[in-house]
């Protein structure tokens, strides 16, 4: 008997078509599936990707001030000075602590003969000055209210400081110029540490002593744990060897039965996710060879599911050697378009009940705007913030888009003072440094750099709290203070950045700042009776340099000459 001869007439005419929109809907959904699937998976691997640029340009930026304050201690063919205690040296020392305060705020020198100057600046005004003179002994503590300020009566030191047998000096003397100390936990901070080295000889190419400047690694472990790659995910900075620099997720320090603290490996670190990122990317990072190179690969996690693993080898020419890397679940980028497949289904089964050609039409615009989020995060991860991603959905897809717009704000704007970043500004100049290239007639524009004045006595009398309400007052100053089309951005710590447009005359570009040191000057409430001001360099484009390092050194250097006028 037939199978179909059973079935009533209403059921002949129902079943076949109902089995047909049933398989329909199915196809559909496993298209939007994975189209979905297609552009997360490239949504995902860009903004994985650059991530780990991101945490390679804060490695970059915290280390970089190190060889700028060894470079103020001992210029190229400067030489050292019989006398340790000479006040040239002590002076230079001054200077080259004061560059980058907050991470460099100690820089000394140890030579042959066993003497010792070391510089700690513990405030703009002050510093404790040590002293081993004649090479044997204790060092001799001196307080300085500056660095010409004469010597008083100083505080020996119990124990015996040997600047030849310390790990920087040795390290320094092995290489044959300059060098990074392993990675140590200061005693008093329990933070990490690493120094920068660098041996000095004499004019006939004699090695004489080593400068070194210490650099703490608590802001860049910081930075890591502030990011936050997805819900399941880790990014995490490490040596080769294993031993964690900063991690996203749980502690990289870890304590021993006798309650020191002392570095965690990776290999060993009870995150799992961490532990097989780790295992895996060492050995691709070996096998790679590309330093400096940010490369992306799937993975198996600790569970067997899979996970997409993002990396990057950091080296320079003074023997740094590390592995920054983010590791994400793809589960967690994939589990929207899982759920938005089950509901796919219902809804086009429901829909092509009523008319199978709304199915279509709803696969196309899912299509189209998933494939306008591929095209936007491709353009994101090629450096165009700016690209226009107009996607207005309230489903999941909407859901999606409204997170890459988070993503993508949160990559160009700085969180504290709701100002364009430091890469976004970078992009901008560029750009528009571009554009004039291709059009000569195209208006030259002018590059403001500011730095708050006091800002540091606001944080030390009032908190980190008031500093940041003096900042976030600042930025919506400066943003009142110019044009709609001028850009305003936070640089660095208390630095902003102004673009000018149309602005092609030192002396306007010069009036313009005048204008805003004056109107930033005001007093602000959360300040109180703490002066705050603002020193402005200028650099007008292409008079001052023709890239963007260029002009932002000459506007820097510009508002030094300022600051100190």
């Amino acid at each position: 008997m037939h199978p179909l001869r059973g079935l009533s007439l209403r059921q002949l005419l129902t079943l076949p078509y109902l089995a047909l929109v049933l398989g329909l809907a199915i196809v559909l959904g496993l298209l939007s599936y994975r189209t979905g699937r297609d552009a997360v998976d490239e949504l995902s691997e860009r903004l994985m990707v650059e991530t780990v640029g991101r945490i390679g340009r804060a490695v970059h930026q915290h280390l970089e001030g190190s060889s700028r304050v060894l470079d103020i201690a001992f210029p190229a063919g400067e030489t050292a000075p019989g006398d340790v205690a000479a006040e040239g040296l002590r002076e230079r020392l001054w200077l080259a602590t004061a560059v980058h305060r907050a991470l460099n705020n100690y820089a000394y020198y140890g030579d042959e003969r066993g003497r010792f100057i070391g510089l700690w600046r513990d405030s703009a005004e002050s510093a404790e000055l040590r002293l081993r003179p004649t090479g044997d002994g204790a060092r001799t503590l001196y307080r300085l209210d500056g660095p010409h300020a004469p010597l008083g009566e100083g505080r020996a030191e119990t124990k015996v400081f040997e600047p030849r047998e310390r790990p920087w000096y040795r390290a320094a003397k092995a290489r044959g110029g300059d060098t990074w100390s392993p990675i140590y936990i200061d005693f008093r901070t329990q933070e990490l540490v690493t120094t920068r080295a660098r041996t000095v000889h004499d004019r006939d190419g004699k090695m004489l002593g080593v400068v070194a400047t210490d650099v703490s690694l608590r802001q860049l472990s910081q930075f890591v744990q502030s990011l936050q790659p997805s819900a399941n995910g880790v990014a995490f900075v490490v040596e080769p060897s294993g031993d964690l620099i900063a991690t996203s997720r749980g502690a990289h320090l870890q304590q021993d039965t006798e309650g020191r603290a002392q570095r965690l490996n990776a290999a060993s670190a009870d995150d799992a996710l961490l532990a097989t990122s780790y295992g895996r990317v060492k050995t691709l990072s070996l096998e790679a060879g590309h330093e400096g190179e940010t490369r992306s690969t799937r993975i198996d996690g600790p569970d067997g599911a899979s996970v997409q693993l993002a990396y990057a080898r950091l080296r320079d020419d003074a023997g740094l050697d590390w592995i920054v890397a983010v590791a994400v679940p793809r589960s967690d980028f994939l589990h929207r378009i899982t759920s938005n497949l089950y509901q796919s289904v219902g809804l086009a089964l429901l829909a092509a009940l009523a008319v199978i050609g709304v199915g279509w039409l709803s696969l196309g615009v899912v299509s189209r705007d998933l494939r306008a989020i591929a095209i936007a995060a491709r353009q994101i991860g090629e450096g165009h913030f700016d690209t226009p991603l107009h996607i207005e959905r309230h489903d999941e897809i909407g859901d999606l888009a409204q997170s890459f717009a988070t993503m993508r704000q949160k990559l160009t704007t700085d969180r504290l003072t709701g100002l364009a970043n430091r890469e976004a500004t970078m992009r901008r100049i560029s750009d528009h440094i571009e554009q004039h290239r291709r059009d000569a007639e195209a208006i030259s524009f002018a590059l403001l750099f500011l730095d708050v004045d006091g800002f540091k006595a606001v944080n030390d009398r009032y908190g980190h709290g008031a500093g940041d309400q003096v900042l976030r007052e600042l930025a919506h100053r400066m943003r009142q203070a110019v044009r709609e089309d001028d850009q305003v951005a936070r640089w660095a710590g208390d630095e902003f950045v102004i673009v000018l447009h149309g602005v092609g005359h030192i002396e306007l570009a010069r009036r313009i700042a005048d204008q805003l040191e004056s109107r930033l000057s005001e007093p602000i409430d959360a300040a109180r009776d703490a002066q705050v001001g603002v020193s402005i360099g200028v650099a007008l484009y292409p008079r001052d340099g023709d890239d963007v390092p260029s002009l932002i050194q000459q506007a820097d250097a510009d508002m030094y000459r300022r600051k100190r006028g």
